[in-house]
């Protein structure tokens, strides 16, 4: 875990069915004592949190009401998937780097769908990105004990 006082949230692009949200997930369980997700993609009532104003304290305190236990800044990993589906939920992300970066945020959702959302003020500076591709048949062979298999690919040109 990085230990920036000054840490962005970040987002994760990536096409449908590439593992961000396995990734996400598997990140915040093996790094952080405690995760807290978010699906708005399924989710209305975390999408109505984001819908008045964007006060990090505000949206805190409203999701641990809705996590049902607080949310330590040092210790939860805040996930926010298909977060293309609340524009407002990706414009806090500016407020939460400016005023509250103790806490730390993933979020993974479509770019095309964030893009096509008119009038948000997309947080630009204010967020990484980390760009995540399928893998490759032979990184695939290779995650599955398979690497004499990829091997022969490799040596047959592939």
């Amino acid at each position: 875990m990085e230990k920036s006082k000054r840490r962005k949230p970040l987002i994760i692009e990536g096409a449908r069915q590439v593992g961000k949200t396995w990734l996400m997930k598997e990140f915040g369980n093996q790094a952080y004592t405690d995760t807290v997700y978010i699906n708005f993609d399924s989710n209305s009532q975390m999408a109505e949190l984001f819908a008045s104003d964007l006060d990090a304290n505000r949206i805190i305190t409203g999701m641990e009401l809705y996590a049902s236990h607080k949310i330590n800044p040092d210790g939860t990993l805040l996930i926010f998937d298909e977060v293309q589906e609340v524009p407002r939920a990706l414009t806090s992300l500016k407020y939460f780097y400016e005023n509250a970066p103790q806490y730390h945020i993933i979020c993974a959702g479509s770019l095309l769908g964030i893009a096509l959302h008119e009038g948000t003020s997309f947080p630009v500076g204010k967020v990484d990105f980390l760009k995540l591709y399928p893998l490759s048949f032979s990184e695939f062979l290779t995650a599955n004990g398979k690497e004499q298999f990829a091997e022969l690919l490799k040596k047959a040109g592939f």
